[in-house]
């Protein structure tokens, strides 16, 4: 970064600055937890019996640590290729009308609220609303390091069980919802999209209105012709804004695309069965009669729904990653 000439190519440079963040964001906590274990280690050695309080002071400084080294051991975990990009998160309803329209809503909240505690940006690039109430489908950008690599874990149909609030009998329903995670794939990787193989039409975006919304045409819709993939962006009041960010939301999706069709060609190589994500029920989030959510993949689970949905999903995203390759 030093050498000269290193700023004379933005793309290049930005590509540089970007890598050392990340990497910075690996050693750096590793040379400061080591530095504060040897810290409490020296402090346990000049303590004693009679110092109570300087003894739970150490405690509360190891608790503090510990949890501090939960966080730094899923870094370490997280080295796949993209983990460390930011990520395209989706949310569909499934079968249910109303109901699962809220669900989304809910879900929606869910990952908002996590995001905001990681320290996450969101941008919301499209939404269509449900027709009585809710969402039927969500598309965000999670803006942050590793927004990936904590979110791919989150991959896969989720399972609502409650007493409805649309339902006058006050019976008990089921509903379900698909979340899909994608990485943003950067500026350098190579996708040949031709300009005849995509058709982009423009239309006035929805929205709640006012003195300048509404009044051109600035959202964007992109199809890809050969692959029947539509993205849409409408967040931005600029046209070209939009038009920018659901490129890159097509190329994600498009690279998304060829990596899985190499994993099945690969899959059925050696014979394995296929796992289905959509049909993947990976946790159930129960509200009545009792209370738990559960991930079905780790066997994690908890009593504390509400906690669950402020965006308390750590504990299931932890115990997701540390499962061995062969078993996810």
């Amino acid at each position: 970064m030093s050498s000269p000439g290193f700023w004379n190519d933005q793309q290049s440079s930005n590509k540089s600055v970007q890598e050392l963040k990340i990497l910075k964001s690996i050693v750096e906590p590793w040379q400061k937890h080591r530095q504060k274990c040897q810290e409490l280690e020296e402090l346990i050695e000049i303590s004693g019996p009679e110092d109570q309080s300087f003894l739970e002071q150490i405690k509360k400084e190891i608790d503090s640590f510990s949890n501090e080294l939960v966080d730094l051991e899923l870094k370490s975990i997280l080295s796949g290729e993209f983990d460390a990009n930011n990520a395209i998160l989706s949310i569909n309803a499934g079968a249910g009308g109303t109901e699962s329209c809220d669900w989304v809503s809910m879900l929606l909240r869910m990952y908002t609220r996590y995001s905001e505690n990681r320290g996450y940006k969101i941008q919301m690039t499209d939404m269509l609303p449900g027709e009585e109430a809710g969402i039927k489908n969500v598309t965000l950008r999670v803006i942050g390091d590793y927004a990936y690599g904590y979110l791919k874990a989150e991959r896969g149909v989720h399972r609502l069980v409650r007493i409805s609030p649309f339902d006058a009998n006050k019976r008990r329903h089921t509903s379900f919802a698909s979340v899909d995670v994608i990485p943003e794939v950067t500026e350098d990787i190579m996708l040949d999209i031709k300009e005849e193989d995509i058709r982009i039409d423009t239309y006035r975006s929805s929205g709640a209105g006012g003195q300048h919304v509404n009044v051109t045409d600035s959202a964007v819709r992109i199809t890809h012709l050969p692959t029947g993939i539509v993205v849409t962006c409408q967040n931005e009041r600029s046209q070209h804004q939009n038009k920018e960010t659901a490129m890159n939301i097509l190329k994600a999706r498009l690279y998304e695309l060829e990596r899985r069709k190499k994993e099945e060609k690969l899959t059925s190589l050696s014979g394995a069965k296929q796992k289905i994500e959509w049909g993947s029920q990976i946790r159930s989030y129960v509200m009545q009669p009792y209370q738990m959510v559960k991930d079905h993949r780790t066997e994690v689970e908890t009593g504390n729904v509400q906690a669950v949905m402020d965006g308390d999903i750590e504990m299931f995203i932890a115990a997701y990653l540390k499962k061995p390759i062969t078993n996810k």
